[in-house]
């Protein structure tokens, strides 16, 4: 895990990111907070957790998005009364018991706690089989540029919050949300035999079903047409069902 940290500074920091991201600055009061950050046309940007410290807030994100999004931060900041900072900042991962100052991974319990600069230790966890038994996309394997965050389950991990008012993308996740349901995204499915990420998974009618992603043992994370995801499926020379 190779993250970055990005310092939103000054009394602003909280107002300043309310009208940018998906989910709810005033969350911070009671710990870390899940987010990104979409186009306008409701795509994704990056996806990050935002960290409570004092007036300032800390933006745990990819290192391979960090520049990207420094730059778009910096981008919207214009007259905004707040600074931006790289820094160079220790995270680290646990499920062992939180130690004190450790904050929870909003995302699931089963993805433990997350701590920032000196003073943690990592805890030893098979962090790949437990993204995948919670259905939790990764930047770069499940989330790129044509992701829409709702398709990548961020409702279900808490990323995003639909009564905080206007923020960049917003009317297109509005929209999605509000379908009857969702035609296609993210799931977690059984998995028996070979098959390699990125290869096409088809009904056993031999029509495209989706997309396989990260597998750990006998489950994988998928990208399905849910209305072709209902029986067995195929990709390579694996069997898939959706779980």
């Amino acid at each position: 895990m190779t993250r970055s940290v990005i310092r939103v500074g000054g009394e602003g920091a909280r107002h300043f990111l309310q009208g940018l991201v998906t989910n709810d600055v005033a969350k911070l009061d009671k710990g870390l907070v899940y987010a990104a950050m979409l186009t306008p046309q409701g795509k994704y940007l990056a996806d990050f957790f935002m960290v409570p410290d004092g007036q300032d807030v800390l933006i745990d994100v990819d290192a391979s998005l960090a520049e990207g999004l420094f730059q778009r931060l910096s981008m919207y900041k214009l007259r905004s009364p707040v600074s931006l900072t790289r820094e160079d900042t220790n995270v680290t991962c646990g499920t062992d018991p939180a130690p004190e100052g450790a904050f929870a991974d909003p995302r699931d319990v089963s993805m433990g706690w997350r701590g920032y600069g000196a003073g943690f230790d990592a805890s030893p966890a098979d962090w790949e089989a437990l993204r995948v038994a919670a259905c939790i996309p990764e930047t770069g394997i499940e989330l790129g540029p044509d992701t829409f965050i709702l398709e990548a389950g961020f409702d279900r991990l808490n990323g995003v919050d639909f009564r905080k008012g206007c923020y960049v993308g917003q009317e297109v996740t509005a929209r999605m949300r509000h379908k009857t349901e969702l035609r296609k995204g993210l799931a977690l499915v059984a998995i028996d035999g070979a098959a390699n990420p990125g290869a096409e998974i088809t009904t056993s009618e031999g029509k495209a079903a989706g997309t396989l992603h990260t597998r750990s043992g006998d489950k994988a994370i998928a990208y399905l047409r849910f209305d072709r995801a209902t029986g067995e499926m195929k990709a390579g020379e694996a069997t898939l069902r959706r779980l």
